[in-house]
């Protein structure tokens, strides 16, 4: 039954009073864990309200703890035989193998090659494409429904005579979809909700909350033009919940707004909870952030665009396999590390290339900036968004390690020609296999391995991004942390104490203070050093102008590096052996932890703050698979790389 607005608004208040009564009740924690407990309406503590919950501690630090005590890994972007690309291009495998293998299985991939994690995962959102989602591999099968359209009957027959017949199908049906120009047939409402109550039923089926988690989800596939506007939708509720309305597609509409407003009707009509995140603006051409004029209507944005971006869009994917969307050269001269996995070729079919005008529009650093800018002129960041990473493999395989690279779909799993071998081609251009990258996971911390918990931690942007290694990070704000916060082993009730943690916001400075900020993080015991922690400034001047600095907080091998006096610190080295495709842990640290207060603060200008912590250099998957097959790699390929995490900024506003 719906409810009426003054209803919402009281359980909203109800819901907040529990909260914050709950909330640290003895107020300690483990080190570098206890994030804030999940909440059932999506709110934003404050430090005041974190502080005013806090009570007596007992004598064990351990003891009443009624709040999580680690980070949950896993990834939102993984497609399966449900999708007309992966399904087209050889992946056979289904929700049911990839819930199987994230959860620390061993399976066999399409190749019929064993396959395993190295450590589990402790959730997993399958998002298969919506448009097609299931015809691909029924048009194949034949299902005897389909073929009665003239048009799929012949992709049938493609199908089945296999070679270059087989792929053109392929792509027809790709290319199809995405242009909304496809038989009627595939898009019968019945055949669709079919489809997603199997779907459904494979994700309730697996889902065990507190051991694995399976979020329901999605992607919407807005390829208009050949330019990338994707986004994944993820469920809060059960999927009892969740089927009563089948997925939105492109064939509804190619405009965000569009699928806003199916998100808001969904919420209406159900009782649910959903939200969107979008990935690879690298691929967008100039569309996936604008910030001055909207690319549907060619008209300037408006305060309800902002809005309605900022209600639905918490939180970006930021780095995956198709390259780092986190900063760019070009934008970031003065960044040494901004130039990481980076993918520039043109949109998502190579139909139109690059420009230089469009990365403006394209990367999350930029769009953090410009955030800023907008808050004033619309009323609204719509920008406003935590980082997360996930793969979006085509292989149902969500495995992001270099050593355990899986590949972007059938066609690039592991073999000798792999790294030489175009990841797809486009009208006579291509994606060279070598430049796919082996990223990444997504961080979450969270009150339980629960779906309503971890859409919670979505949802208040408590979440961080990795480009694959499991590095623990914690990342909190405030003005009161002092230098000896780091050294105590207990960091967290500290943190949460004085501040508030990544994804938060500060507000109106007291008189003569800067913001400080407690920031620590753990090698992934499987993967390399760390090199240093970073924090990554932005903000907006008196005049409009924004700027970014990127701060050097805390580094490796302290005794023998420090920073200049331009705050630059000495590379940390290499120890990569390349032959072997091996590294030794001899530089760097495994742990690193400390405060930082801001030094160039104007407590009347707006900003953000997010870390970034970066590895020793290690092996990239390339190298591995060169001392496997005993190949020799070309000059052009990259052969090494610095791992990295970041975190979801933290915001500061006068």
């Amino acid at each position: 039954m719906r409810t009426n607005d003054s209803d919402k608004e009281l359980e909203m208040r109800i819901e907040r009073k529990r909260w914050l009564v709950s909330l640290y009740i003895f107020g300690l924690v483990v080190a570098l864990t206890a994030p804030l407990p999940a909440q059932d309406v999506g709110l934003t503590p404050s430090a005041e309200d974190v502080r005013d919950t806090i009570k007596e501690p007992s004598y064990s630090p351990y003891a009443g703890r009624n709040f999580p005590t680690q980070v949950y890994w896993g990834d939102t972007h993984v497609h399966t035989n449900n999708s007309l690309d992966a399904r087209g291009f050889g992946v056979i495998l289904g929700p049911e193998e990839a819930y199987r293998f994230a959860r620390g299985e061993e399976i066999m991939t399409s190749h019929g090659e064993p396959f395993k994690l190295s450590r589990p995962l402790d959730w997993l959102v399958v998002a298969d494409h919506s448009d097609g989602m299931g015809a691909m591999k029924e048009i194949i099968a034949g299902n005897p429904r389909l073929l009665q359209d003239p048009t799929v009957r012949g992709w049938n027959k493609a199908f089945n005579a296999g070679g270059e017949e087989a792929f053109q199908a392929t792509m027809d049906v790709i290319n199809g979809f995405s242009q909304g120009n496809v038989p009627d047939i595939v898009l019968d409402r019945e055949f669709q909700q079919t489809v997603w109550d199997e779907y459904i039923d494979i994700a309730e089926r697996f889902n065990d909350p507190g051991r694995f988690t399976a979020i329901i989800g999605y992607e919407w596939t807005s390829t208009e033009n050949g330019n990338n506007l994707h986004r994944n939708v993820l469920y809060r509720n059960s999927g009892e919940v969740a089927r009563r309305i089948v997925p939105y597609t492109t064939a509804e509409s190619f405009n965000p707004e569009d699928l806003w407003k199916w998100m808001a009707n969904y919420e209406d009509k159900t009782g649910g909870r959903v939200l969107a995140i979008a990935h690879n603006g690298n691929m967008s051409n100039g569309i996936m952030f604008p910030y001055e004029t909207n690319p549907a209507t060619g008209e300037p944005l408006t305060a309800g665009y902002a809005e309605k971006r900022a209600r639905w869009e918490p939180v970006y994917e930021v780095t995956q396999i198709k390259g780092d969307g986190e900063a760019h050269p070009t934008l970031s001269p003065t960044d040494e590390f901004a130039d990481f996995e980076t993918l520039q070729l043109g949109n998502l079919n190579l139909t139109v290339v690059k420009e230089d005008w469009m990365l403006k529009y394209e990367y999350a650093r930029e769009a953090l900036k410009q955030g800023l800018k907008m808050k004033d002129s619309l009323g609204t960041n719509p920008y406003q968004f935590g980082m997360v990473g996930s793969t979006d493999t085509h292989t149902a395989i969500a495995s992001a390690e270099e050593e355990n690279y899986i590949g972007k779909h059938s066609g690039t799993e592991p073999s000798a020609e792999r790294w030489n071998h175009p990841m797809a081609k486009f009208a006579g251009r291509q994606y060279d296999g070598w430049a796919m990258s082996a990223s990444g996971y997504a961080g979450v911390w969270a009150t339980e391995n629960t779906r309503k918990a971890l859409w919670d931690a979505f949802q208040r942007r408590e979440v961080y991004a990795t480009s694959g290694p499991r590095i623990l990070v914690r990342f909190w704000g405030g003005w009161d942390f002092e230098s000896g916060d780091a050294a105590n082993r207990l960091p967290a009730e500290i943190g949460y104490t004085k501040g508030v943690p990544m994804g938060g916001e500060l507000n109106a400075a007291p008189k003569g203070k800067a913001p400080t900020f407690l920031v620590g993080a753990l090698k992934d015991s499987y993967s390399g050093n760390l090199d240093r922690i970073q924090i990554v400034k932005g903000w907006v001047d008196k005049s409009g102008e924004a700027h970014e600095r990127v701060y050097n907080v805390a580094w490796g091998d302290a005794d023998r590096r420090s920073l200049d006096s331009q705050g630059n610190l000495p590379p940390v080295g290499n120890t990569v052996d390349i032959a072997n495709a091996t590294w030794t842990n001899t530089i760097g640290d495994p742990e690193l932890i400390t405060v930082w207060k801001d030094p160039d603060f104007d407590p009347s200008i707006k900003a953000f703050y997010y870390a970034r912590v970066l590895e020793i250099p290690t092996p990239r998957w390339v190298l591995y698979d060169a001392k496997r097959y005993g190949v020799e790699l070309g000059d052009e390929v990259w052969k090494t790389l610095q791992e990295r995490a970041y975190t979801s900024p933290i915001w500061y506003s006068p």
